[in-house]
């Protein structure tokens, strides 16, 4: 997370920036569990989303799926941080991604593509760099880079388990027919999951 703050949020350091954290709860005891001080600017707002209230969350959504305590076009950035592979349905939550950011929004998703089960409640997925970029195109993002940290050297001794795959997208202004379209995908999979 850190290089994509210093590759793609550096221009920024003077613009005001709404950034939301999507499953933000630090459930550590150490601040380093959280990405906030990442993002300590005073031109930046930095919010914590998560389905519980807890330790640096700053909005509490009632339906990962559909977040109705957060408004359309809100967010100029959204982050995520092993999260994702606590979330049954990733791609559904992709389309709310979509819906909250800016034309010329951006989105970093860090998920792990490697480790051992963890329950939070759940663990439902491991990601590569092609699977992030087919969630991007599930949901009309364009994508600057994906890929994985498979071969970076251990940090303080400890093995790389997770061999993180990242994924750097941005929203395009939306056509009124690409609106269209996105705004029909996202009622239809409201239905899909209200039927499971």
């Amino acid at each position: 997370m850190q290089k994509f703050v210093e590759k793609y949020l550096a221009n920024f350091k003077d613009q005001n920036l709404n950034i939301f954290d999507i499953g933000s709860q630090n459930v550590t005891e150490f601040p380093e569990g959280s990405y906030k001080p990442l993002f300590e600017n005073s031109k930046w707002e930095y919010k914590g989303v998560d389905i519980v209230a807890g330790n640096n969350v700053d909005v509490v959504v009632s339906d990962i799926y559909n977040w109705k305590e957060i408004k359309s076009a809100s967010a100029n950035v959204v982050i995520s941080g092993q999260a994702f592979e606590h979330i049954e349905y990733t791609w559904a939550t992709m389309l709310e991604i979509t819906r909250i950011l800016k034309n010329n929004g951006l989105l970093c998703l860090v998920v792990p593509s490697s480790g051992p089960e963890h329950k939070y409640p759940i663990d439902c997925w491991r990601f590569f760099p092609d699977g992030l970029k087919s969630l991007a195109k599930y949901a009309n993002l364009e994508v600057i880079e994906s890929y994985n940290c498979w071969n970076n050297p251990p940090i303080d001794g400890e093995i790389n388990e997770w061999k993180d795959s990242v994924l750097i997208c941005k929203k395009q202004n939306f056509s009124f027919w690409q609106n269209l379209k996105f705004t029909l995908k996202r009622f239809l999979q409201k239905i899909i999951l209200k039927l499971n």
